[in-house]
């Protein structure tokens, strides 16, 4: 089906966890991914303008609502390059409405609220600027883009299953410190490219900490100081990914394809903190796992993941750094 293969696209890490749900999960899920891929488009165009994004977004947010026609916003899209994955999918958003259409209404009104509200809080983020003044500033962004995903996907499955309905209201405080700790790993890993697009993520108070300003902290002289900073936001990302494994692990153990959905992203982020922590890739271009780390993590997982206990003992194992990084004097080198 078309959606899938634009899952597949657009993200085939994500493809890997959405797909071996069960049928209906897998196609909400799918549907939900893809409409806000639609809105990370917008967010992230390196083209448009601030205000322009912004307003985009809020059309988005109306297309969404049936208040606005979704040929309003794709018209203004047609001029992307559609060989990229995301700008495809955004251009042809017609296609992926349809299928929203074809869900239970109830899962459709959950899908159109929380995407709707996750585009305009990237709309009011647009606007805002590309800073971070403080922790609480960054937690509301990333709540913006990532923590009511975490709502959206405890909505789902708790239509889809009476038991995890039941333990709602436990479930969705911790879905969002989920979502959060999903994203201060993507904030790690894309330091670089965020900040050469113009934006840092990084609240103000962190690097300041340390005596730099915001280019500074990207500057090689001073990959001592900002590898302080790297630290600091592994520490927050540590303290979220913690709150994410008591997410999976409030799942009842039978739902075992629903918790492999959320420890397979969960865990990948585990693993690529642990490859960020202590090295100045993460400063320099990017730091990530190999796809023999993401085949261990799959099949371990699928075998022994129903265990609450050995999920905790594989977190801690999979959160130990690698034994070898390119020493910041190396890197400082190749970087003059």
């Amino acid at each position: 089906m078309q959606q899938y293969e634009m899952l597949r696209r657009v993200s085939r890490t994500f493809a890997l966890s959405i797909e071996q749900l069960p049928q209906i999960l897998r196609d909400s899920i799918t549907v939900s991914y893809l409409l806000l891929r639609v809105s990370d488009c917008l967010e992230d165009n390196e083209i448009m303008e601030a205000d322009r994004k912004a307003e985009l977004l809020r059309l988005w947010a109306q297309v969404l609502s049936e208040t606005a026609p979704v040929e309003k916003l794709t018209h203004h899209l047609t001029h992307l390059d559609s060989s990229d994955p995301e700008h495809y999918v955004a251009q042809n958003a017609q296609v992926v409405i349809e299928q929203l259409h074809q869900l239970p209404p109830e899962i459709q009104e959950a899908i159109i609220e929380r995407v709707n509200r996750t585009s305009l809080g990237m709309a009011r983020w647009q606007e805002h600027g590309p800073y971070v003044d403080n922790e609480e500033e960054m937690d509301d962004y990333m709540h913006q883009v990532a923590g009511r995903v975490g709502y959206l996907l405890t909505d789902i499955f708790a239509w889809y299953s009476p038991i995890i309905r039941a333990r709602k209201e436990q479930l969705m405080p911790l879905s969002r410190e989920y979502g959060l700790a999903l994203q201060t790993v993507n904030v790690i890993r894309g330091m670089r490219k965020d900040y050469e697009r113009g934006w840092v993520f990084v609240p103000r108070t962190f690097y300041e900490n340390v005596g730099l300003t915001r280019d500074s902290l990207f500057a090689p002289e001073n990959l001592d100081k900002a590898m302080q900073v790297v630290d600091m936001l592994a520490d927050k990302a540590e303290r979220h990914l913690w709150h994410g494994m008591s997410y999976i692990t409030a799942f009842p153990r039978h739902q075992h394809r629903i918790r492999l959905a959320c420890m397979w992203p969960l865990f990948f982020a585990v693993r690529t903190l642990a490859f960020s922590r202590n090295n100045a890739n993460v400063l320099l271009a990017e730091a990530k796992m190999g796809r023999d780390q993401v085949s261990m993590i799959m099949r371990h997982t699928t075998f022994f993941g129903w265990s609450n206990h050995w999920l905790v003992r594989y977190y801690r194992f999979l959160a130990r750094p690698p034994k070898r990084f390119m020493p910041v004097e190396k890197s400082l080198a190749i970087s003059v």
